[in-house]
């Protein structure tokens, strides 16, 4: 753990307290988990801001995988708050529950509560460099059948003062680098990597996006996303999560997700998922909100905030089980056609 001076401390407890929580939960619980430091992000000649990984699990290649992120864009604190609720409740689980522990027994966990440190302590959407690091992988949208990036928003080179700034993307930035090294290091003939990746800012409706972002056409592991989909129902038919790929919406260049599963497809089955928290709906009961720096993204009222952590517990523990127990789910030879063709009738339309 850092030894930061106290005027250091300070600053980071008012301008990062994710962070301070988050080095609370190391420190309490370092048997239940191993500890990485990924990168130190500089912030200030006084300050680096560590970039955390904790581990759980058993590592062994025939486990499947789950990676859990939050914190990638910094004004959106909600994500990284929900990924440490988790980790508040099931490391003391672990500490008395033996399911909990068998369930590591067969999984591979890693959890990267703020991937986006620098961002955080700003409360900026981008890293220090002013660069979007959902904008930012090495993938442009493929501008076929009528569908273009959306303006702006889809991410522009042209200046670190404007939104969606794209960086260099023949080289990720260091965050991004972690994220890439982390699912290398668990591309290793697994028979399932699932990553869910916490975002707000959109909508009305909490959602479960999946790729594509970069275009329009479904992605490989269609089938197996709507097997994943139904199991959810099936299982949690009171949480109301709308499955859809994140193309419906809108296209982006350079989504650091789309990137990555394209580089692992063809040696991994890896779903990436992103769960988009609705926040339109904290500001319509809230409409002060868009006053604040944080308030299109973030739940500012304490209940709601309260609230938008603890409703999204059961998804977090559903994926979990459904990785550790992907053979009971997973498409077959006999399903697998009928599944793709319910996906393509639902998400795809427009398309047929």
């Amino acid at each position: 753990m850092p030894d930061r001076a106290k005027n250091i401390q300070r600053q980071v407890e008012v301008h990062l307290p994710e962070l301070v929580l988050l080095e609370d939960i190391i420190k309490r619980n370092s048997g239940c988990f191993k500890v990485q430091v990924e990168a130190e992000i500089p912030l200030t000649a006084e300050l680096s801001l560590p970039l955390y990984s904790l581990h759980f699990g058993n590592a062994a290649a025939e486990n499947p995988a789950v990676i859990i992120t939050g914190g990638v864009h910094g004004v959106e604190r909600i994500g990284s708050q929900v990924i440490l609720g988790f980790l508040q409740s099931f490391t003391e689980r672990l500490a008395w529950d033996k399911s909990a522990n068998h369930l590591l027994d067969n999984i591979s966990l890693t959890v990267v509560p703020i991937v986006n440190p620098s961002g955080m302590y700003l409360r900026s959407r981008c890293n220090r460099n002013g660069v979007d690091l959902n904008r930012n992988a090495p993938l442009d949208v493929v501008d076929t059948d009528g569908f273009h990036a959306h303006w702006l928003a889809g991410g522009q080179r042209w200046s670190r003062r404007w939104p969606w700034f794209r960086g260099k993307t023949e080289q990720l930035e260091t965050e991004n680098q972690v994220l890439e090294r982390i699912l290398d290091a668990e591309s290793i003939k697994r028979p399932l990597v699932i990553s869910l990746d916490v975002h707000s800012g959109f909508g009305f409706e909490d959602r479960l996006w999946f790729p594509y972002a970069y275009r329009r056409k479904p992605f490989d592991q269609l089938a197996e996303v709507m097997a994943l989909k139904l199991l959810w129902q099936r299982t949690c038919p009171h949480y109301n999560y709308r499955f859809e790929p994140q193309s419906s919406h809108y296209l982006t260049h350079g989504d650091i997700w789309d990137y990555l599963h394209k580089r692992v497809k063809d040696k991994q089955l890896f779903l990436p998922l992103t769960l988009e928290l609705g926040s339109w709906n904290w500001v319509r009961k809230r409409p002060s909100q868009l006053f604040s720096r944080l308030g299109l993204f973030h739940p500012m009222v304490p209940h709601r905030l309260r609230r938008a952590v603890r409703d999204h517990q059961m998804l977090l523990q559903f994926i979990l089980h459904a990785a550790a127990s992907s053979s009971a789910w997973l498409p077959n030879e006999h399903n697998r056609d009928s599944l793709w063709q319910s996906a393509i009738n639902l998400w795809y339309q427009e398309l047929l």
